[in-house]
């Protein structure tokens, strides 16, 4: 009988989001006897949920102080030593990072262990656009172009994060796969049954919005958009789910302009939410391959998100929903369609769950990472 492959998942913190969902679908679903894996990973902020906490409560970890989001020399020092001791003590055979910081220093203490482990990166999105200014992101760019070199696989969740990664010089455009996110089909979830559920009207459009309050998601530009919404005097409300740093003033701005915005805060069922509506919507300036966009494709709604990132992987514009310019007027077109022909949300809600169920398959990914592994 053949060994058991060792992989050590690193991750920087498992807030609720898209790599942390992956992360822990990837923990699940490989077969265990062919693979024994751990999970390594940091502790989230006090504004964020961690996932591991409120949804994948099966799902055992190492933490590691230090791993988390914030940068700090000495808390990442330690970070750094207390990976290469892991390594050393558990001897992966392949050690895969996700998330920017996770990747730096799970690399690095992979290099200085000496196990002679096969390097793996994902990248869940990129810091190229919209997070630093001018000369940090130049920074990144260097670390992650020598990183590159010293990585057997890098992995891209989306078309266009891989083609601007290699614009930008970080890899070989030999050394990515693509790699789409996979996670489970939603529950079945009668719309009369989840509108009761949430106390809300059924006699309302409703649009949602599935993420977390911070800058690079752009809930100011959601909010835009519902004020645009409003003076156009469409009938509609907006649900927000999802918490962070903008949360509490968005909530206030909310309430000062009347807008027609309800917020429900961290949710875990979020299957719910999404069977209670009628149009997904995405305000971002950056994305990797946005999990909740393929939440709400499986739903069976028809989506509106700006053109950013490697969204145009889930929507096909004008077929699954509408890619648009980051402008709220733009934003507000588009919902403004949807809202006035019940048939086109039908037609392009059905079309994005006949994609998702092709493109965005659990199996297909877990299939994806076992055939890697091994063949490595």
């Amino acid at each position: 009988m053949a060994a058991k492959v060792k992989v050590m998942q690193i991750i920087a913190r498992m807030n609720v989001g898209g790599p942390a969902v992956i992360v822990a679908e990837l923990m699940r679903g490989l077969d265990k006897s062919a693979f024994e894996q751990i999970l390594v990973t940091g502790y989230c902020d006090e504004n964020e949920a961690d996932y591991l906490d409120t949804v994948a409560t099966d799902i055992k970890a190492t933490r590691i102080a230090g791993l988390g989001r914030s940068v700090s020399l000495l808390a990442d020092m330690k970070a750094f030593f207390g990976l290469v001791s892991l390594i050393r003590k558990f001897k992966p055979d392949v050690i895969h990072t996700h998330t920017a910081k996770a990747g730096v220093l799970g690399r690095l203490a992979s290099l200085l262990a000496g196990r002679g482990a096969v390097r793996i990166h994902t990248f869940h999105g990129h810091l190229l656009h919209g997070y630093f200014n001018v000369f940090v992101t130049k920074l990144v760019i260097l670390i992650e172009k020598i990183l590159a070199t010293r990585t057997s696989v890098l992995i891209a969740i989306g078309s266009k994060v891989r083609d601007d990664l290699v614009a930008a010089g970080i890899g070989r455009a030999d050394k990515y796969r693509v790699f789409f996110p996979g996670i489970p089909a939603p529950k079945a979830i009668l719309k009369a049954t989840a509108q009761s559920a949430l106390g809300i009207s059924a006699e309302t459009l409703y649009i949602t919005f599935v993420g977390r309050l911070t800058q690079i998601k752009r809930p100011d530009r959601l909010l835009d958009v519902a004020k645009e919404c409003k003076a156009r005097g469409l009938d509609l409300r907006f649900l927000v789910a999802g918490e962070g740093e903008l949360f509490e003033s968005s909530k206030v701005r909310c309430q000062r302009e009347q807008l027609n915005v309800t917020f429900f805060g961290w949710r875990s069922d979020i299957d719910q939410i999404l069977a209670a509506s009628d149009i997904a919507i995405l305000t971002s300036d950056n994305e990797g391959i946005p999990l909740t966009l393929i939440q709400a494709a499986q739903a069976g709604l028809p989506i509106v998100a700006t053109n950013v990132g490697s969204i145009s992987d889930i929507v096909i514009d004008e077929s699954t929903g509408y890619l648009t310019q980051t402008s709220a007027p733009a934003m507000t077109d588009a919902i403004e369609k949807l809202a006035r022909d019940g048939q086109l949300r039908k037609m392009m809600g059905e079309a994005g769950k006949a994609r998702a169920g092709q493109y965005f398959s659990l199996n297909r990914m877990i299939k994806d990472h076992s055939d890697l592994y091994s063949s490595l």
